[in-house]
């Protein structure tokens, strides 16, 4: 049976000022999908913290589920603390990019500088399309595991992590 780690980032939840629905949702999908789920934790926006516990899961688990830090600010720091803890460099990606712009200009509007940060991503990173929002979601495999990292905005989350789980978990149980 897979073990499975949900780390929720975001200095909002950390203090209480949001509370959190995603590792609710995450949880009660990995239980249905006979996941074994090790921990749930929440960290604060630093990117050291953030890839230290995510060193600490891949040894532990082989899926670490990430939710949160995918925006377009400083303080978003999820595919800066996910490259660190996978030893990997970030990289801009011009398919992602064009994610971003596209989903922006749905709204009528053009995409500012700073949101090419949505577009970097660790390197070699399999890009997830975004529907419903502009940070687009990434996966990091590496022998033993799997990092999916999601966006934190709850209805955008569900509906990425629908996708995704099921080709992903399928894979994962069969080679357990």
């Amino acid at each position: 049976m897979p073990t499975a780690e949900i780390i929720t980032i975001g200095t909002e939840i950390l203090l209480g000022e949001i509370v959190d629905t995603n590792t609710r949702h995450i949880a009660l999908t990995l239980r249905n999908l006979g996941v074994d789920l090790f921990r749930t934790i929440t960290i604060g926006d630093n990117a050291e913290r953030i890839a230290s516990t995510i060193r600490e899961a891949m040894q532990r688990t082989e899926i670490i589920i990430t939710t949160g830090g995918l925006g377009p600010t400083v303080d978003d720091p999820t595919r800066e603390a996910v490259a660190r803890a996978a030893g990997i460099e970030t990289e801009f990606r011009e398919d992602l990019w064009d994610q971003v712009v596209e989903s922006i200009s749905r709204y009528g509007r053009k995409p500012a500088e700073n949101q090419k940060r949505q577009a970097v991503v660790p390197k070699g990173a399999i890009g997830v399309k975004n529907p419903v929002g502009t940070a687009p979601a990434f996966i990091v495999e590496t022998e033993r595991n799997a990092v999916i990292s999601l966006p934190g905005v709850p209805n955008e989350m569900e509906h990425i992590f629908a996708r995704v789980h099921h080709s992903l978990f399928t894979k994962t149980v069969r080679s357990s």
